[in-house]
C-alpha cells in the first residue's frame, strides 16, 4: 500500500516542501531514498524504538521510502515524525484519511516526545503558500510557526497525540496568536541603557548620529575607555523593529535554530559579537550545506567586532561586498543560496598594541612605527566603508563618581527615530535606499548639495587635515545626517564641521 506525507526542507532562509512516499509490499527490508543524510537514515532506530514503546511496530514488510524531488538534499532529523506516521498510515495501523493535507515536521525520542526543529517559520510560510490544511510540529516551535496567518498550527508533545488525532479524532491544541499583539508586548525596553554611561557626552553624540543614518563605526581608545559598553548599547536606540523586519529576523534565527524556545516573534533588534578567532564561514556564512552566518544573524541589527586588528585579515576582507550590497551569495555546484545581511557595523580598537598611544601616563607605550603596524592590520577597502572614525578617551574620576544619570535610551532613540522618519520620506521611491548611509554616488550629489561657504570649509578641512579623497562623500552623509537629527532642510557649516571631526584614522599620524 502506498501512503504519502509531507515534510519540508530549508535551503537559504526559504521552505521547499518534501513529499515522502511510503509504499508497503512482499518480502523483508527497510529503504530509504531521495538522497537522505546519516541524521536521516539513522532515523529508523528512533522511529522503531518511539513506536515499540507506544504500541506499535515497524512490521516484517519491505518498505520503501522516497522523499521528492529526490535530486535534493535532505538533511537533520526533523522529518522523524513524517516517515513514522507514514509507515503507520501505509500499513494500516492507524486511520488517516486526510494525512496528506497536513505538513509534519518532528524529530523523535525514543519513548516518542518531540524535539524541538529548525527552520519553522519559513516552513510555516510554506505550508500556507501551498494551501495545506494544518501544520503538526513540536510545542516548542509552535509559537514560531503561528505568526503565520492562515495557517492552523498545532504543537504536541508526543507522538501519540498525533495518532490519536488522526486515527480517534481526539483534537490537538491548535496554537494562536496575536501578531501584532506579541510584537509590541516585546518592544521592552534593553536591559543596557545610556543612562548607564557616565561622561562621553561626545562620544554618545556620535553614537546617535550613526543610529540616525544606519553609519558604520570605528571606537579607537585605549583600554577601560568604555568603548564594549557603548557599542552594547547602540540598540538601544535605534528605532524600534518594523513588522516586516521583525518576521524577516526571525525567519534567519529560526533556519539556524536560534528563536527561544516557546516564543514568536523577535522584536528586538539583534546583537551579535563574534570572538575575533572567528572563521570566514562562520562570518559570513557557508559550509557544505550552507547556513546563515553571523553577519546575517546581524540582520536588521548590530554586528560588533571588539579589537579589530585581532582578526584574522582574510576573515574581514570577506565582509567587503556584504557591507556594500547587504546580502551575501553563497554558491555550490548544484545551488545558490542568497542570505540577507544589511547590518551596523560597530568596531573597536587599541590605538597600539600595547594599547596606549603617546601618553605619558600610561604604563606602556608604543612607538609611532608600532602603532602604524598594528593599524595596518586593518586594510584601507575596509576601513572606506565605515563612515564614522572616533577616538575614546578614559573618563576622569569626577565623571566616574558622579551621582546624576545621563540621558536615557528613550530620550535619543526618540530624535534617532524622528531623523530616520525624514530619511524615509527623502527616499520613499527608492526600493533599495532607506537611510542615509545606503545612498550612492548620484543620491549623495541630490541631497547633500553644500552652498560655497560650506564647500571652503570642506576644502580647507581636506588640505589641512590631510583627508583622503575617499573621506569626502563619507563626510557628506554623516553631515546630511547631522542636519535631518537637527530637522534643517539643507546642510549647513556646523554640520560640516561636526562630520569632519568624526574621520580620525584619515588624518596624517594616523592611517595617512
Amino acid at each position: 500500500m502506498l501512503k504519502k506525507v509531507f515534510g519540508s526542507a530549508v535551503f537559504g532562509v526559504e521552505a521547499t516542501t518534501i513529499t515522502v512516499e511510503v509504499n508497503v509490499d512482499k518480502g523483508v527490508g527497510y529503504h530509504l531514498v531521495g538522497l537522505p543524510d546519516n541524521a536521516i537514515k539513522e532515523s529508523n532506530f528512533r522511529i522503531a524504538a518511539a513506536l515499540q514503546n507506544n504500541g506499535f511496530k515497524i512490521p516484517g514488510k519491505k518498505i520503501i521510502i522516497n522523499m521528492s524531488p529526490a535530486d535534493l538534499r535532505k538533511e537533520g532529523s526533523a522529518y522523524d515524525l513524517t516517515l513514522a506516521m507514514g509507515i503507520l498510515a501505509a500499513t494500516n495501523q492507524i486511520k488517516a484519511d486526510d494525512l496528506e493535507a497536513y505538513l509534519i515536521m518532528g524529530e523523535l525520542s525514543l519513548d516518542g516526545t518531540l524535539q524541538p526543529i529548525k527552520g519553522a517559520l519559513p516552513i510555516a510560510i510554506k505550508a500556507q503558500e501551498e494551501g495545506f490544511k494544518g501544520f503538526i510540529l513540536p510545542k516548542q516551535n509552535a509559537k514560531e510557526a503561528a505568526i503565520v496567518s492562515g495557517l492552523n498550527v498545532y504543537g504536541v508533545d508526543t507522538i501519540t497525540q498525533v495518532i490519536d488525532y488522526f486515527d480517534k479524532g481526539e483534537p490537538l491544541e491548535q496554537i494562536i496568536i496575536d501578531v501584532k499583539e506579541e510584537f509590541n508586548k516585546s518592544l521592552n525596553f534593553p536591559e543596557f541603557d545610556f543612562a548607564d554611561v557616565k561622561g562621553q557626552e561626545g562620544i554618545k553624540r556620535c553614537m546617535e548620529i550613526a543610529a540616525a543614518g544606519g553609519h558604520n563605526i570605528i571606537l579607537i581608545g585605549p583600554p577601560g575607555a568604555g568603548k564594549t559598553m557603548l557599542a552594547k548599547r547602540l540598540p538601544s536606540i535605534l528605532p524600534p523593529m518594523t513588522l516586516h523586519e521583525a518576521l524577516e529576523t526571525t525567519k534567519i534565527h529560526s533556519v539556524v535554530g536560534r528563536v527561544k524556545e516557546n516564543t514568536g516573534l523577535m522584536a528586538q533588534r539583534p546583537f551579535r559579537s563574534p570572538h575575533h578567532t572567528i572563521s570566514n564561514v562562520a562570518l559570513v556564512g557557508g559550509g557544505s550545506y550552507p547556513q546563515p552566518g553571523e553577519i546575517s544573524m546581524s540582520h536588521n541589527g548590530v554586528l560588533f567586532l571588539d579589537e579589530l586588528p585581532e582578526f584574522k585579515r582574510e576573515v574581514l576582507e570577506v565582509m567587503r561586498q556584504p557591507l556594500e550590497d547587504r546580502e551575501v551569495t553563497i554558491s555550490r555546484a548544484k545551488f545558490t543560496v542568497t542570505y540577507p545581511s544589511s547590518f551596523m557595523l560597530v568596531a573597536s580598537m587599541n590605538p597600539s598594541p600595547s594599547g596606549y598611544f603617546n601618553d605619558p601616563n600610561a604604563p606602556v607605550t608604543s612607538s609611532p612605527a608600532e602603532m602604524q603596524r598594528y593599524l595596518s592590520k586593518v586594510s584601507g577597502p575596509l576601513l572606506d566603508r565605515i563612515d564614522i572614525h572616533i577616538e575614546v578617551t578614559p573618563v576622569p574620576f569626577e565623571k566616574l563618581s558622579d551621582e546624576r544619570k545621563g540621558e536615557a535610551s528613550i530620550e535619543i532613540r526618540k530624535r534617532v527615530t524622528a531623523a530616520r522618519e525624514r530619511q524615509t520620506e527623502r527616499f520613499v521611491d527608492s526600493d533599495s535606499v532607506h537611510y542615509n548611509a545606503q545612498m550612492n554616488v548620484k543620491q549623495i550629489r541630490k541631497y547633500c548639495q553644500l552652498d560655497a561657504a560650506s564647500k571652503e570649509l570642506l576644502k580647507t578641512a581636506m588640505e589641512r587635515l590631510n583627508l583622503s579623497a575617499r573621506a569626502y562623500d563619507r563626510i557628506l552623509k554623516v553631515s546630511r545626517t547631522i542636519a535631518d537629527l537637527e530637522a534643517s532642510p539643507s546642510i549647513q557649516g556646523a554640520h560640516i564641521s561636526e562630520a569632519i571631526q568624526y574621520r580620525s584614522l584619515d588624518r596624517e599620524g594616523w592611517l595617512g
